[in-house]
């Protein structure tokens, strides 16, 4: 048989990735090598494991999943990225096949639909459930059209994009520059750079601004 398809759980619950560990392990060609509670955790297991593909949540702690799929596709784009999320917001979608994703997956759809959604992006296809392909569609025609205004969020740079997460969630400028190993100083300069890009000023309007694209949640 040919080599079982290497599989990264990335997911901050952990009830959540054990039942998706366990269904995997028991298919014919899937093998779960690895796991993460968060993006930062992600992006280091991938450089242990080098997984085939990484199944990605969105919502996580310190860095989200779109946070950490740019990250992993900048520095190994040979990985896989298939969303298994929640969320059926347009908005996320657009932002993760943009950010190099190869599929998006409902969990409520989870099961056979997993394995035909794995299987189809091992062999370089895109995979989207088909609850959500024809909103897909919709958008991509949109897109065409010139229907769609440019989003701010996309002004602004992979790093900005952690920076700014980091800072909504409330994280002072020495968290941040620990979390993404990097200079205090040079955090300050990307909060510069956002607030310059967005035309927000002020801590308040960027947890604001957070909110409103879906890149924090409030429970």
């Amino acid at each position: 048989m040919a080599n079982k398809t290497r599989i990264l759980i990335a997911d901050d619950h952990a009830m959540v990735r054990q039942g998706i560990a366990s269904f995997l392990n028991m298919s014919e060609d899937c093998e779960v090598v690895g796991e993460a509670a968060d993006g930062v955790e992600a992006i280091e297991a991938v450089k242990k494991h080098k997984p085939d593909i990484v199944l990605m949540d969105i919502s996580m702690p310190r860095l989200g999943g779109l946070e950490a799929t740019l990250e992993i596709k900048k520095h190994h784009p040979e990985i896989k990225i298939l969303v298994l999320t929640q969320y059926e917001d347009m908005m996320y979608i657009k932002r993760f096949f943009k950010a190099g994703a190869s599929g998006y997956l409902l969990k409520k759809a989870v099961g056979e639909d997993l394995l035909t959604a794995i299987r189809a992006v091992k062999a370089g296809k895109v995979y989207v459930h088909p609850s959500i392909a024809s909103g897909v569609v919709d958008g991509y025609l949109g897109i065409q059209k010139g229907e769609q205004l440019e989003d701010p969020y996309d002004l602004l740079t992979d790093r900005e994009k952690q920076v700014l997460k980091l800072i909504a969630e409330g994280h002072t400028h020495k968290e941040a520059a620990d979390i993404l190993n990097i200079s205090v100083k040079t955090v300050i300069a990307h909060q510069t750079n956002i607030s310059e890009k967005l035309k927000i000023h002020s801590r308040a309007g960027l947890i604001k601004f957070a909110i409103q694209k879906g890149i924090i949640q409030i429970d």
